[in-house]
């Protein structure tokens, strides 16, 4: 593995280090946002770049039912801390849930950026780095449509709540609802490859070799025809993230494997997703 761990002293704890960490969808102001142990990865990590690759904050929820918490303030603080304390460079790129951010951008501050796609420089070619919002046609011409389907996955979340409390009273793993109705809906399945195939032209016609993007909440690491296809996930039930290794590799991380590879306890018990790195985190250097 190419990240290198940092011992704290008089404790075994570790702190990991990377070239760049890419986060989306972490979704502030819902009560299901996993702001603590978002929180937990960035504290814990050093990098030199931080993008916040889209729907970091949930304007839409935040409208309709508020519910904004410390916890939310923390994981804010936490990132402006990285910037003053680590000098480590922010870009903010707006999804369709902080759309609000339309108005300002594109602005920037002294090592803080807010703009709509960024493109991530590497030895091996550049990487178009966009939220990915764009090529879901619902998002795009429907606005209506998506915050209903929103109203959906928020309601999906509450029944999986209670669902798997009953699931560990009886000494059960977690159970995700929502990815059990996307593996078994097809028009699920084919939106996916669609938004995926979608997203490699872009990346051809930018003349970027690969494209690191967030909005469908599922993490992959894997060749899309011959475009080098990154999706970061989301901190709502994946809690993963996208890393570039300091050898330049990429890699799709997860909350548990961050905890096992620092020696951390994990915040709360929510179960990360069971991420699968097609192109091989020791290579990417894909042609």
């Amino acid at each position: 593995m190419s990240e290198t761990p940092e011992t704290e002293p008089t404790s075994a704890k570790t702190k990991l280090r990377f070239k760049t960490i890419f986060i989306s969808d972490v979704h502030l102001g819902m009560p299901d946002c996993k702001a603590a142990q978002a929180s937990h990865f960035i504290r814990n990590c050093r990098c030199d770049k931080l993008v916040l690759n889209g729907d970091i904050i949930d304007a839409w929820h935040l409208r309709r039912l508020g519910g904004w918490n410390k916890g939310h303030t923390h994981f804010l603080r936490t990132v402006l801390r990285k910037m003053e304390k680590e000098n480590t460079q922010i870009i903010y790129l707006r999804g369709n849930h902080d759309d609000i951010l339309d108005r300002f951008i594109p602005i920037q501050f002294e090592g803080f950026t807010i703009t709509d796609e960024h493109i991530h420089r590497t030895p091996h070619g550049d990487y178009l780095v966009v939220h990915g919002d764009g090529f879901d046609a619902v998002t795009t011409n429907h606005a209506w449509l998506a915050q209903l389907g929103g109203l959906g996955y928020n309601a999906l979340l509450r029944i999986n709540r209670t669902y798997n409390w009953y699931r560990r009273l009886r000494g059960k793993e977690s159970f995700s609802l929502s990815s059990w109705v996307k593996h078994k809906v097809k028009s699920a399945v084919s939106f996916v490859g669609k938004y995926e195939e979608q997203l490699q032209n872009l990346a051809r016609q930018r003349e970027c070799k690969g494209i690191i993007c967030g909005h469908i909440h599922k993490a992959a690491n894997k060749l899309v025809g011959d475009t080098h296809y990154l999706n970061s996930g989301d901190w709502v039930e994946s809690l993963t993230a996208v890393v570039e290794n300091l050898d330049g590799s990429f890699e799709v991380i997860n909350y548990d494997t961050f905890c096992k590879r620092t020696h951390r306890e994990p915040k709360g018990d929510a179960p990360s997703a069971v991420v699968a790195n097609e192109t091989p985190a020791h290579d990417n250097s894909v042609s």
